[in-house]
This record gives C-alpha cells, structure tokens and sequence, in this order.
C-alpha cells in the first residue's frame, strides 16, 4: 500500500492518524511514518484498511440527519 493510499483510506474511515494509532494501540511516531512513506504498511494493515475503507465508500452515513439539533 502507498502512504497516498495509506491516507486516503484514512480519510474515507475519516479517522486521524491519532484515531487510527488508538485503534491500534501503537505509537502514534509509527502511524506517521507510514503516512510519510519511510515505514512499509504491513499486508495484514492495508487489507483491513482497504476494507473499512470500500465499507464506508459502499455505506456512506445517511442525510437524514443533517442539521439535526438538540430538542433542549
């Protein structure tokens, strides 16, 4: 996976690097070097992003909800 893909899943997902590292539970130094391309996305990595990713391409969220406010 290119670190182009790399954030453009992300933002499909719409999670920031710190998302992502949270999800994880790894070093956020880490996810950012596989965003600038001097760390290697592990296979295992980019087939589960690819998938969130072409799962929230397949089911984007409703607009149903837009402008939505609080009743209070």
């Amino acid at each position: 996976m290119s670190p182009e893909r790399f954030n453009q899943c992300l933002r499909v997902i719409r999670w920031t690097p710190i998302n992502i590292a949270s999800a994880l539970q790894c070093e956020l130094s880490w996810i950012e070097a596989l965003e600038a391309g001097n760390e290697i996305v592990p296979e295992g990595l980019a087939t589960w992003l690819e998938t969130l990713a072409q799962a929230h391409e397949a089911l984007p969220p409703t607009a149903a909800y837009r402008g939505k406010r609080s009743s209070f």
